[in-house]
């Protein structure tokens, strides 16, 4: 098969320059405290690879669009920070470490847990509650790919007791996160609608 050539302007179309990164927009809203957005987000989440023809807020912030169905964001975090307990219901999430240490944990009650060092990677498959953290004394940056199933902010949902932590804070933030897509039910079981029960 011939292969395909592209200008250099077609190629540069398709880098990512961390220094004119900037944190997703949805981060941004100056009513609810930085506290209850750390319990969303990492401090910082930096969009890299955004899907093709998707409105999502990781694709409205995405220098690359359509890298073979992944989305790549860059999570920067101080010491002690990173979101809580949250599930994806049809999306890999894949943490590599790009500076520092992170801990990451999982379940519904956070039971399982590794601490990550600089270059580990991780893997996590759909349906798994997971949360990381940086577990380090500096910033530190963590590599999250997104692949498989859909991409938009439906496909997450986050424990109850995260939904507890954000009603503590600040009340009013948790409709806002789900105005934004976000659920507070990872950790809920929901009945299948028409399910018959087993005999």
């Amino acid at each position: 098969m011939k292969t395909i050539q592209l200008s250099e302007q077609d190629m540069l179309s398709r880098l990512a320059r961390y220094r004119e990164l900037s944190p997703l927009t949805i981060q941004s809203d100056p009513s609810i405290p930085t506290e209850a957005r750390d319990v969303i987000y990492a401090r910082q989440l930096m969009s890299v690879i955004g899907l093709e023809n998707a409105d999502t807020p990781i694709n409205r912030s995405a220098p690359i669009i359509g890298a073979g169905g992944i989305t790549m964001t860059l999570a920067v975090c101080p010491p002690g920070q990173g979101p809580s307990l949250h599930n994806h219901a049809q999306t890999y999430e894949t943490f590599t470490v790009l500076k520092g240490r992170f801990e990451v944990t999982w379940n519904d009650n956070g039971s399982g847990c590794v601490s990550l060092e600089t270059w580990d990677t991780l893997s996590v498959p759909p349906g798994v509650c997971r949360a990381f953290r940086n577990i380090g004394t500096e910033e530190a940056v963590l590599q999250v790919i997104v692949s498989g199933g859909v991409h938009d902010m439906n496909d997450i949902a986050f424990t109850q007791a995260s939904a507890d932590r954000i009603r503590g804070i600040a009340p009013d933030a948790l409709s806002r996160f789900e105005a934004q897509g976000f659920r507070f039910n990872a950790d809920v079981e929901v009945p299948i609608v028409g399910a018959q029960p087993l005999a």
